[in-house]
């Protein structure tokens, strides 16, 4: 079956529901980028991507913050995008919407964007874990 980013996005948010790499992780394409506007410098690898990731899940658990991510579709690039509606504290506080990027059956890219804002996301309710 072939990766879509659907499935991808849904991949990242259970990792963020669960605090885990594992849903994520075997989806990554060897030169993965992770970018973030509200971050200065891109992370231009899977293994850069996963030195930063599994740290920030082990905060984020240790913190006992509630971290929400829900899928969603926002319009963005000319057309409807799925994306990802993250939320920190409770499920109205959003913060951010993350929108992916596939490419020959692997999760290319993921960009965490503060705009578009996530409020103009239509958001599903659905919440992967």
């Amino acid at each position: 079956m072939e990766l879509t980013q659907l499935e991808a996005l849904r991949a990242y948010a259970r990792s963020l529901n669960t605090l885990t790499v594992e849903p994520l992780e075997p989806l990554l394409a060897d030169d993965f980028t992770y970018e973030s506007q509200s971050v200065f410098s891109a992370l231009e690898s899977k293994e850069d991507f996963l030195n930063y990731f599994r740290p920030k899940l082990q905060t984020i658990a240790a913190s006992g913050s509630a971290v929400f991510a829900e899928m969603g579709t926002v319009s963005a690039y000319g057309g409807l995008q799925p994306c990802v509606v993250l939320a920190q504290g409770e499920r109205e506080s959003l913060v951010g919407l993350v929108l992916a990027k596939v490419q020959d059956g692997m999760l290319k890219r993921l960009d965490l964007c503060i705009v578009p804002p996530p409020q103009s996301a239509e958001r599903s309710g659905e919440y992967p874990a």
